[in-house]
């Protein structure tokens, strides 16, 4: 296991299993591209984070609207067959409600066409349940700028 930052809080086993959960839930979404299913995991609006081939930093704000078109637009239709993904991740609780999560994982297309993601999330409990609030992975800034998803600003 990688060495994680000392933040002050260590996670119970519960609490680590949760995030499990929550994930295990999240990508049996994305692999149906259920993506209003994946919307409802969320809290809006929604913190993105990349950068662009200029290598500038790049970030947006999210509403619900724009992340279900957006997202619909990159993952295709649930009519291109199931995505099926193997993901380690390693979660770094700040506190018992907020919970940054690396992730490593492999995607495979329905037709074997496999993509390396490295990325992070930071979750959030709100009523004793996990949601994502913020997405951060390299190298989306142009993608979402030529696909006519809304403006992303540069970073400061």
């Amino acid at each position: 296991m990688p060495l994680l930052p000392d933040t002050g809080y260590t996670p119970s086993a519960a609490e680590l299993a949760s995030v499990d959960a929550w994930f295990a839930t999240y990508d049996a979404h994305s692999a149906k591209r259920e993506i209003e299913r994946m919307a409802d995991l969320a809290v809006f609006p929604l913190n993105l984070v990349s950068d662009d081939s200029a290598g500038d930093g790049a970030s947006a704000q999210w509403d619900r609207e724009q992340f279900i078109g957006t997202m619909t637009h990159v993952m295709g239709d649930s009519g291109d067959g199931e995505i099926t993904f193997e993901s380690v991740r390693t979660p770094v609780f700040l506190t018992a409600a907020m919970v940054v999560v690396f992730t490593d994982s492999v995607m495979t297309t329905a037709n074997g066409e496999t993509q390396q993601l490295r990325y992070a999330d930071v979750l959030i409990k709100r009523g004793g349940e996990w949601a994502f609030q913020t997405m951060i992975q390299g190298g989306w800034g142009d993608n979402l700028r030529q696909r006519g998803a809304p403006p992303v600003s540069s970073v400061a």
